[in-house]
């Protein structure tokens, strides 16, 4: 019988039980398809009768002929020849080899790959598809193609998997956020109740009727002692909590880049809550107001708020690239808004209604949540940790060397002044801050209670605004003009608000300063991109005292300039803020324009 196209061309002296047994082996050689061009480049190097261990193929060819396809054919032992115009990839499941549940295909003909017909199971060995013999070397299995998206899984058409999304780190700085933001204000108003209790004074600081044009309380010498007395356990408890904190945070910092982020975030969480613990025990058994100072001192000691917040924009650094980080610092930075807003409101309306004592339990609660989502659920961004010894002076030296190592010049610069560019603009951030209050309060706004709750959400609402407009900016400037886009809101915002005598004004104020908080983002994302990748806990823990330094600064200069101005310019703090940001808008301005100079003299020179 004449063999049809797709069968193999048998010498005619293989006959009787040898052929037959040749045909039986045949029918098990599995068809396999490579790259047909890495085909074509191994038979021409090895030649078309040696394998890849310079032996002979006889025992795939079985010293026969094989059948091409398309009128080719090719002596015993050689590699068909490839097609003139064949493209250089099979379709994607041309290397399955008529695997069951998929196709096999064949030769090239009409511009296409032919699929081979289904072998059907005939012990003659015919209607098979005809072989393509390779070297052994390229038969070998290769490894698994890495599976694609839409593939099915290399276990037999299993789904195909999906990433999961990991756990990030902005819920930490989130939870911390609130927790500071409930405890904070509430022991103020603690320390004031407490102190005025003893002393036999029972108002308060809101006990005054709303608004403005009421002292009959200015003069009660018991209400300045209670002032005097609260103001001054206030500023014995955040000294201490910065200066101890100013020493563990740059421990803790620099040692977070050998060992891990998560140590850094888990032990500042336990020292929030001890602290709570601590405060809950003064109220329930009222303790001396002095143990305040003790639980703040602990608290300092793990590494405090400031910790967190090092270790959050550290943990940020590692993770993310140069081209995405401004934008993930900038998400940290409206948590900070958002948790603030809502803890001032949460906190003020609850201790209305049930006093101190639930509050507190909760800033314990979600203290202890902070560092529990910390321990259970945050991976670990440093990606080559290792064993490092704590309490060692190599850690503030490494601190120290971010600033005045030798070498680097140029960088030791700008890290230099971007520093001072961030301290002098969340000082005036944070002095405008303490002063809104006391503004709103005084002739001519006389605001109530509720225009103040307005106003605060106002200010806390620019962290989310300037998030949107950062995102927004990014995709046609760069993020130095973006920084000056900011700063410029930020100024034009204080001088109108320093002007204004209106509540309508006022509201124009806090509007203008819808992109005020860009440029802090930038700044961060700027330093962290000056070192290298193992010095972010140690930049970002140098940056968080610089933040700790801005809040003493800014009640010290603020407090003490409001009420020196009042004969003269009630809105002079906030006229006064808005001059000093024209400082780091010029510095920074000025590092952009000085990095791009060399750059176009170097291609000036070159043409």
């Amino acid at each position: 019988m004449t063999p049809g196209p797709h069968s193999l061309n048998c010498p005619r002296s293989q006959k009787g039980g040898e052929g037959r047994r040749r045909r039986r082996e045949l029918t098990q050689v599995e068809a396999v398809l490579p790259d047909p061009v890495d085909t074509e480049r191994k038979g021409r190097a090895e030649g078309p009768g040696l394998n890849g261990d310079g032996q002979g193929q006889e025992g795939l060819s079985l010293g026969m002929g094989v059948h091409c396809g398309e009128g080719l054919s090719a002596s015993p032992g050689a590699l068909c020849p490839q097609p003139a115009g064949q493209p250089s990839a099979l379709p994607m499941d041309a290397a399955s080899g008529g695997a069951p549940g998929r196709r096999a295909w064949g030769p090239w003909r009409g511009g296409v790959w032919q699929p081979w017909p289904r072998p059907s199971a005939v012990p003659s060995g015919r209607g098979l598809p005809p072989l393509r013999l390779l070297p052994l070397r390229a038969a070998r299995r290769a490894p698994p193609a890495p599976a694609m998206a839409d593939s099915p899984g290399p276990a037999g058409g299993g789904r195909p998997r999906c990433p999961r999304a990991s756990p990030t780190v902005e819920p930490v700085l989130f939870l911390g956020t609130v927790a500071l933001g409930l405890q904070a204000p509430l022991c103020t108003q603690y320390l004031w109740d407490r102190l005025g209790a003893e002393l036999g004074y029972n108002g308060s600081a809101a006990s005054g009727s709303p608004g403005c044009g009421n002292a009959s309380g200015a003069g009660d010498p018991r209400q300045q002692e209670v002032e005097t007395l609260a103001s001054h356990w206030n500023l014995y408890i955040n000294l201490a909590g910065f200066f101890v904190g100013l020493f563990s945070v740059t421990l803790f910092g620099p040692w977070s880049d050998s060992v891990g982020r998560r140590p850094a975030l888990i032990l500042p969480a336990v020292g929030m809550a001890l602290q709570a613990a601590i405060y809950l025990l003064v109220m329930y058994l009222r303790l001396h107001v002095g143990y305040f100072l003790l639980g703040r001192i602990l608290c300092g000691l793990l590494g405090d708020y400031n910790l967190i917040l090092a270790s959050c924009f550290a943990y940020v650094a590692d993770i993310s690239d140069q081209r995405s980080r401004t934008f993930r610092v900038a998400i940290l930075e409206a948590c900070l808004g958002v948790a603030g807003m809502l803890a001032s409101i949460i906190g003020g309306q609850w201790r209305k209604a049930q006093g101190y004592i639930n509050p507190f339990w909760l800033v314990f609660a979600v203290s202890l949540a902070t560092a529990l989502y910390a321990v259970l659920c945050l991976q670990e961004s440093v990606k080559e940790r290792k064993p490092a010894k704590l309490f060692t002076l190599s850690h503030y030296m490494s601190v120290y060397k971010l600033y005045a190592a030798p070498g680097y010049q140029r960088s030791r610069q700008k890290l230099a002044l971007y520093s001072l560019t961030f301290f002098l603009i969340v000082t005036i951030h944070f002095g405008a801050r303490d002063v809104f209050v006391l503004y709103e309060l005084s002739s001519p706004l006389c605001w109530g209670s509720d225009l103040i709750g307005y106003g605060s959400a106002a200010s806390y609402l620019t962290y989310l605004s300037s998030l949107a407009g950062l995102r927004a900016l990014q995709l046609c400037l760069e993020d130095t003009w973006v920084a000056e886009l900011g700063l410029l809101s930020n100024i034009s915002g204080l001088v109108v608000i320093s002007l204004a005598s209106t509540t309508p004004l006022m509201f124009t104020g806090y509007g203008i300063l819808f992109l005020s908080m860009a440029a802090t983002p930038v700044i961060r994302a700027k330093l962290s991109k000056l070192v290298d990748e193992k010095d972010q806990g140690a930049l970002f823990a140098s940056v968080a005292c610089v933040e700790g330094l801005c809040s003493l600064v800014a009640t010290g200069v603020f407090n003490s300039l409001y009420p020196a101005s009042l004969h003269f310019m009630k809105g002079f703090p906030f006229l006064f803020g808005a001059i000093i940001l024209l400082v780091p808008a010029a510095l920074i301005g000025w590092i952009e324009i000085s990095d791009t100079t060399p750059e176009y003299g170097h291609f000036t020179d070159a043409s």
